[in-house]
């Protein structure tokens, strides 16, 4: 089988570094360059079209959001993995919107970071645990909205100090708001795709087949104006489908 080729993106040498050494611990992961700042990580990325990007968000020049937009107009086929420290709601959404498809922080594991690239390879979302608990608070008007991060410097995923004191309304406003009319059975396979769950293992779940799962993917996003799974990971979070402990 081919190795998932990563592209990491940190403006800390010694963070790139041990994830480096991380990385190639895995298997079935190679590690094919390293970025230390946005604008870079899209030139590589661009260069050596890698599987999947680990993407930080604070660095400068570009940001991670930034860097991940720039990234996927150029080629939407490759995956973006934000591991930052922050998590509050307005890095999150915005890195979810610019279309990164998991989102981890630094407080993740080896087993965690591993699961979510290899997820990600796979064309699966995938959020930590506190980043989900995040997105429900925020949707509710719970969220903190502050740009603090696990040792960050409170400027935010754009680094300019902002504060992100709307952060309950962003995150409204960045999933789609078409009517919902989604059925008992649709509402359950989104569900279970927030939940990081593939197509064969949603079949398992429910006892139908993956064409079934497909077909009712595809009026998911019909119906709420999603386009891909990231989005609707999104609009499972910002409306009420979506449960922290599911499994």
């Amino acid at each position: 089988m081919t190795d998932i080729r990563v592209l990491i993106a940190d403006d800390q040498a010694a963070v790139r570094e041990g994830l480096a050494l991380l990385l190639e611990t895995m298997s079935e992961v190679s590690v094919v360059g390293q970025a230390g700042d946005g604008l870079e990580a899209a030139a590589l990325a661009a260069e050596l079209a890698p599987d999947v990007v680990l993407m930080d968000l604070n660095m400068p020049r570009a940001d991670g959001i930034e860097a991940t937009a720039s990234i996927l107009a150029a080629n939407p086929a490759i995956r973006i993995v934000v591991l930052t420290t922050y998590e509050d709601d307005k890095s999150i959404v915005g890195a979810l919107r610019a279309g990164a498809l998991g989102y981890l922080t630094k407080a993740a594991t080896r087993a965690d970071i591993e699961r979510a690239v290899k997820a990600a390879a796979a064309g699966q979302a995938i959020l930590d645990p506190a980043v989900q608990r995040q997105l429900l608070a925020a949707a509710t008007g719970n969220g903190t909205g502050g740009a603090s991060g696990a040792g960050g410097s409170g400027n935010g995923a754009g680094g300019n100090g902002t504060s992100a004191a709307s952060g309950a309304a962003t995150t409204s406003a960045a999933g789609p708001e078409p009517a919902d009319d989604l059925s008992p059975r649709e509402a359950d396979v989104l569900r279970l795709i927030a939940a990081g769950h593939s197509n064969r293992e949603i079949a398992k779940k429910l006892f139908v087949g993956e064409a079934t799962v497909k077909s009712h993917i595809n009026r998911i996003f019909t119906k709420t104006g999603c386009r891909d799974r990231a989005q609707a990971v999104q609009y499972a979070f910002t409306h009420g489908y979506a449960d922290p402990g599911t499994k």
